[in-house]
């Protein structure tokens, strides 16, 4: 499994109960996993599939997820593919080909694609090792994103009841596990819970008065990064949008009234960092596997608790400190109520309604915000304060003076390691340059993460470039050589301007070096090797040798050891 990791995705060590659900399905057991966002839940199932003889069949909810998903795998160097509507019929059947020569090891499918008895039969035609089942909670009704096509893989079990199925969620309360374990019909699953703590969010909810100054002043802090502004309608996205374009920031919008080519386009520009904030309805991001969204903003409070979890949780996916801050006004909470009565169904009205509530309560505790979602999910957070939301920063009586959060939250920057930002951005220059090449997202070549690592520990060399997290071999098969000369151009143009602002200092050292070691600073010749190697071999000294060759002792040492002799 270590060996695996290393190899393939370029990490020594497994995130918090990875390395126990792995075990679990390679011992061919069902199980149910509960995890963050961004806790590295893909793993879970990947690493099995390299083990397994056959193929692993991941079903997957949105197509831009699973166009990700694999492009992030092929850049592992994993052989995978995706079926989904967006494929022509003739891909389908070339892919289907390659999938029956073995070509394939793992294979993205949407829910509704089950429903065809042509595909089913196809399926039941494989040696499938391992079925993964993401977005778990669509298959529950009482879950906040329920998808009636995710209700079809209850038979999964009955086709293939010897294959271990793995399901995955980052949202699920106690009622909506239990829908899951039920309506999957898993064998004597195991379920694991690796917590929904997510500790590098700052968690902020502000009175909704005189809020664009808030946002420009946000989004001017997290200048050139990536933020998502959530909003309650179409008219307040395009207003938004508006307002902030003509501020001068670089800004789209996503709702279902632009169409499905328009927003294709629009969310694809923001994935691939050539647009940094998109103003979007409600809807927006559920296929968004972008780790370096820095800022969530909530223009208008979500429906739930675990919308609002999932939504922010598109925050901050590589583990880096981001903000979410949500504004919430008694006008919004009307709106909500009044759509919610509008529902027919007594039952789905009163399941609205509570999770309504909760949602409400949230935004007017006085208590720490993260352990009032923790608890809402049934997870106990110890601590009375956080000190990573507003509540728990900001004495109750400062709590409103939203200026002053901000100015906290700036005080508290990130506490990150060290790196140099100059050669980050260089760093993130090549990345989107690359990720243009090659038509993936740049974080598909590599996170924030691993250029931050990078940028703090300055490797030359190829071994060195491997030992950075999230560069597996094939990363530094096809990424190495372009980084490396990144990093030591860098060094290079760093040591020469440092070198021309002391110049003067510089030049007078060397002269007055040259005056006891001529040869000083001179590259060495084959005659002065032969004649240092002999001399070394006479028993002389290092300052006899020095004083020989008119070399700096230190010079002189070095250069044995580089020739494999010591003195």
């Amino acid at each position: 499994m270590y060996q695996l990791l290393q190899k393939y995705f370029g990490y020594d060590e497994f995130r918090p109960m990875q390395k126990e659900i792995i075990e679990c399905t390679l011992q061919k057991k069902d199980c149910l996993a509960i995890m963050p966002t961004g806790g590295g839940k893909s793993l879970c199932y990947q690493i099995p599939a390299l083990k397994f003889d056959g193929i692993t069949i991941v079903i997957s909810p949105l197509i831009s997820l699973m166009k990700d998903q694999v492009d992030n795998l092929k850049s592992n160097g994993i052989n995978s593919a995706y079926i989904n509507s967006s494929l022509s019929q003739t891909e389908i059947y070339e892919i289907q080909n390659k999938i029956t020569n073995n070509e394939i090891k793992i294979i993205y499918i949407a829910p509704e694609r089950l429903a065809l008895e042509s595909f089913k039969i196809f399926l039941a035609s494989l040696k499938i090792s391992l079925i993964a089942i993401d977005e778990a909670h669509c298959i529950s009704e009482w879950g906040h994103d329920f998808r009636p096509s995710y209700k079809n893989l209850r038979y999964l079990k009955k086709i293939f009841p010897d294959t271990p199925i793995t399901a995955l969620t980052a949202t699920a309360t106690k009622k909506v596990r239990e829908d899951i374990l039920n309506n999957l019909l898993l064998d004597e699953p195991q379920v694991f819970i690796s917590g929904f703590n997510r500790e590098n969010l700052e968690l902020v909810v502000e009175k909704k008065k005189n809020t664009f100054p808030k946002i420009l002043n946000l989004l001017r802090e997290y200048q050139n990064e990536s933020a998502i502004v959530y909003c309650f309608s179409r008219k307040d996205v395009e207003k938004i949008t508006t307002l902030l374009r003509d501020n001068g920031f670089n800004a789209l919008s996503y709702h279902a009234g632009l169409g499905t080519e328009l927003r294709k386009k629009n969310q694809n520009l923001f994935i691939q960092d050539k647009v940094n904030i998109i103003v979007a309805t409600l809807a927006f991001g559920m296929g968004i596997d972008k780790p370096d969204v820095r800022l969530i903003i909530h223009h208008t409070f979500p429906k739930s608790i675990e919308g609002y979890y999932q939504e922010i949780g598109r925050a901050g996916r590589d583990g880096l400190k981001s903000k979410c801050i949500l504004f919430y006004s008694n006008g919004d909470k009307r709106k909500h109520e009044f759509f919610t009565e509008q529902i027919l169904d007594k039952r789905a009205k009163e399941n609205a309604q509570n999770k309504l509530y909760q949602i409400i309560n949230y935004c007017e505790t006085q208590r720490c915000r993260r352990k009032y979602i923790l608890n809402y999910f049934g997870e106990e957070f110890v601590e009375d304060n956080c000190d990573f939301c507003d509540v728990c920063l900001k004495p109750l009586e400062e709590k409103h003076s939203m200026n002053k959060i901000l100015s906290l939250f700036s005080k508290d920057e990130k506490k990150e390691k060290d790196y140099d930002k100059m050669l980050f951005e260089r760093l993130r220059i090549l990345r989107r340059q690359i990720a243009e090449q090659r038509k993936v997202p740049p974080f598909i070549i590599f996170s924030d993460v691993s250029l931050i690592e990078m940028a703090s520990t300055f490797p030359k060399t190829k071994y060195e470039f491997l030992s950075i997290n999230g560069v597996g071999h094939q990363k530094l098969k096809d990424f190495g050589d372009f980084f490396l000369n990144e990093i030591n151009s860098y060094i290079e143009d760093k040591n020469f301007i440092a070198k021309e602002n002391k110049k003067t200092d510089y030049s007078q050292r060397l002269e007055n070096i040259k005056q006891d070691f001529p040869n000083a600073y001179e590259p060495w010749n084959q005659d002065e090797v032969i004649n240092l190697i002999q001399l070394y071999s006479s028993n002389k000294s290092i300052n006899e040798i020095s004083q020989i060759l008119k070399r700096q002792p230190g010079a002189i040492k070095s250069r044995l050891e580089k020739i494999g002799l010591n003195k």
